[in-house]
């Protein structure tokens, strides 16, 4: 195949347009204004001899070399050396050149003091290079091969190489230039005394609310992070031993209450807040007219935030602890009871020290949602500032400071880091595990009677209150004007999404479609991507052992501790100028949500590989088949819940997102969040209501059409036939339940 990867490198230096193009990356219509001589469209070959981009020529010489290598292929004694050099050398030199010239000549003012002033420019780097880019690194991987690495598997060499040059690019390239961007001044320059005038700024650190007056936006972040996992911990763990401990009759509807707050908007549960406690809100109206008081703003604020992200996070707490609620083996509390402990002693001295890692992870994720959390704080935090909002202000607001701005980032991704390793000092070395090959028939231990009616007394009414709130929101969305005119209405789905009829047909009227649709096409891109390299990435993880696989591991989950924030700013300063400018485009939000959302796929891939045995990929490896063929025939098929998960996971969130990608809309490209902030912004929030109740329909709708496409995994050759049972089987059926 390596001629096939050489073709593609030819391509791409002597056929396609080097640079990035001004219509779009997904348009064609540079073929017909001027291609192939206009000098923005012109491919390599022609912007060195024609345009006087010299410095292009050379890249010719690293897809020259291995042409050589064509005819006699491996046999020819310095094979894996050529292309190894070749690939190597190439992909070194094809991104040097691109950072030391520029937008405005030479990229470094040593460069320009060393040649003198460059007459001639260049933007960032296009589809001709991005074919020649590829090609490089599958040549250098194909003499990994060669030398002998992963025992000369290409399929196996160029995966590991094509995620490590991915998650490079993507992930930490814009963290470390967010962290050069801290050290940056609000002229542009390097400058270490910006960076620590920044980070001392009193309105980070400052301790005034000591003395009564306002805390720094840093302590208020970490204060709002910690209150709000601690109760969504709570709750979750509540939510659990109803479910698994007691003989509570509404479980299944409890839930599915566990689903609508992970496919909700971000903004929805503050405007349903809103709706309820705001000044105008319907419980607010009520209790100021019954005691002839003046409507409060208490909403406005940590308590309204807090609120907030309990309602909106407290579901993720609950399904990461139920599972570990119900894998605590019942064996370990019959012997504690065999050993006359009472339910409670049982339950504080063996059931809940086992629960310890569900715990510390429910609190983890929490404490980092609520960190990066965007959408409630700036509905709800009035007075009350925290990190996510003061980055987005510093980027957007008149200060215009990205220096800032990345000081906030950076110490937004220290507290988050910062959380990881207190939870794994926490949890430590020891064994957590009950669950052994051994038959275990037991039950679990029920809650005693205080502890029951206290789960009961929280998780209960949190439920009403969650139907309730959600209940307002689609009853929100029917209302002319909350507070002042709660006559029905469907105006506001009208001015969403209205459709008319004109000379040409179908007319979309409605304000929103166009964010609509931009959501969906973008968010149905970046889904299966997301899709095909977490899984492959696991893949790698489970079935290769190769050097260097722990920090492989570390840098494919890096993004999961990164904030969306922080994500957002990161990639403003890393592929806002060339040689990778992407900043405005609709790829640059593919690639965001690709990486954003890559680490669930990668951990579901994990925990549903580690479940089929190597004698699977064995077998196919010895029947003749190689690992790209075992991976797509044999493996694949088997990993169909992972597919769902990563599928509908990254869909979902690609929709629901605004911590990153409120930073990276445009006009051509704005999505759905970045729409509903400005109707909330502007006083629509029953315009706001109703855009979110369609989102809402259209996440069930894909989860419902995902599962019905990819189907379920089919491990029996019974799962096949779907008969009536004979008299024999339906015999035998009754003698297993007797």
């Amino acid at each position: 195949m390596l001629w096939f990867w050489l073709v593609i490198g030819w391509i791409g230096f002597a056929i396609l347009p080097w640079y990035q193009q001004e219509y779009g990356f997904w348009t064609l219509e540079w073929l017909y204004d001027g291609y192939p001589m206009y000098g923005d469209y012109s491919p390599a070959i022609l912007q060195a001899t024609l345009h006087q981009k010299f410095w292009l020529l050379p890249i010719a010489a690293f897809l020259l070399a291995p042409l050589a290598l064509l005819r006699a292929g491996r046999d020819h004694p310095h094979y894996a050396r050529i292309l190894i050099s070749c690939g190597l050398g190439g992909l070194i030199y094809l991104v040097g050149q691109g950072f030391f010239v520029g937008i405005s000549g030479w990229g470094f003012g040593w460069l320009e003091a060393m040649f003198g002033p460059l007459d001639v420019r260049q933007y960032g780097l296009g589809y001709g290079a991005m074919f020649v880019a590829a090609s490089l690194l599958v040549m250098l991987c194909t003499g990994l091969a060669a030398a002998g690495a992963m025992r000369g598997d290409v399929f196996v060499t160029s995966a590991i190489g094509t995620v490590i040059a991915l998650v490079g690019l993507f992930v930490f390239f814009p963290v470390a230039r967010i962290f050069i961007g801290s050290f940056v001044d609000i002229d542009g320059n390097l400058s270490g005394v910006a960076f620590i005038r920044n980070f001392l700024d009193d309105s980070i650190w400052g301790l005034g609310c000591l003395a009564g007056g306002v805390c720094g936006v840093a302590w208020n972040t970490a204060f709002l992070a910690v209150l709000t996992a601690v109760s969504t911990t709570l709750l979750g763990l509540s939510f659990a031993l109803v479910v698994t401990r007691t003989g509570f009759r509404f479980k299944k509807p409890l839930r599915v209450l566990t689903v609508l707050p992970i496919i909700t908007p971000p903004f929805v549960i503050g405007l349903a807040l809103i709706l309820l406690f705001g000044r105008s809100g319907a419980v607010t109206q009520f209790f100021a007219d019954l005691l002839g008081v003046e409507a409060g703003r208490w909403l406005y604020g940590l308590p309204g935030i807090w609120l907030a992200q309990t309602l909106s996070f407290t579901p993720i707490s609950f399904l990461v602890l139920i599972g570990v609620v119900e894998g605590v083996s019942p064996s370990m509390e019959e012997a504690s009871q065999t050993l006359r402990a009472g339910r409670w002693k049982t339950f504080v001295n063996v059931s809940l020290p086992l629960m310890r890692p569900g715990l510390a992870n429910a609190f983890l994720l929490a404490f980092i949602e609520s960190m990066a959390d965007f959408g409630n704080p700036m509905v709800l935090g009035g007075n009350y500032e925290v990190l996510s909002t003061e980055i987005f202000f510093a980027i957007v607001g008149a200060q215009n400071d990205a220096g800032r701005a990345a000081v906030l980032a950076m110490i937004l991704l220290f507290f988050t880091l910062s959380a990881f390793a207190a939870q794994r000092f926490w949890l430590g070395k020891k064994s957590y595990a009950t669950v052994s090959g051994k038959a275990d028939n037991g039950a679990h231990v029920g809650l005693n009677p205080g502890m029951r009616l206290a789960c009961y007394f929280t998780a209960i009414p949190w439920a009403i209150f969650t139907v309730v709130l959600y209940g307002m929101i689609f009853y929100g969305s029917f209302v002319k004007r909350w507070g002042f005119d709660n006559s029905l209405t469907l105006d506001n789905y009208g001015d969403a999404f209205g459709i008319g009829w004109g000379e040409h047909g179908i007319v979309w009227a409605g304000a929103a479609w166009d964010s609509f649709w931009t959501t969906l096409n973008i968010s149905a891109i970046a889904a299966p991507l997301t899709a095909a390299v977490g899984l492959t990435t696991a893949y790698l993880l489970v079935r290769q052992n190769f050097r260097g696989k722990s920090a492989f591991e570390f840098g494919t989950m890096l993004s999961f501790a990164i904030p969306g924030t922080v994500i957002g700013v990161s990639y403003i300063l890393a592929f806002n100028v060339p040689p990778f400018e992407l900043t405005g485009t609709g790829v640059i939000l593919v690639i965001c949500f690709i990486f954003r959302n890559m680490p669930v796929g990668v951990r579901g891939g994990i925990a549903a590989m580690s479940q089929l045995d190597k004698s699977l990929d064995e077998a196919s490896l010895t029947l003749g088949a190689n690992s790209f063929t075992t991976f797509r025939r044999v493996i694949l098929p088997l990993l169909r819940p992972a597919i769902v998960a990563a599928l509908v996971y990254s869909f979902v969130r690609a929709i629901t997102s605004v911590s990153a990608v409120i930073f990276l809309v445009s006009a051509d490209h704005n999505m759905a969040t970045s729409y509903i902030i400005g109707l909330v912004e502007n006083g629509r929030y029953g315009v706001a209501i109703a855009y979110c109740s369609v989102l809402i329909l259209v996440m069930l709708t894909a989860i419902l059409v995902v599962n019905g496409l990819i189907g379920q995994r089919r491990l029996r050759r019974e799962d096949r036939v779907e008969a009536t049972p004979d008299k024999t089987s339906t015999g035998n059926l009754r003698e297993k339940h007797s």
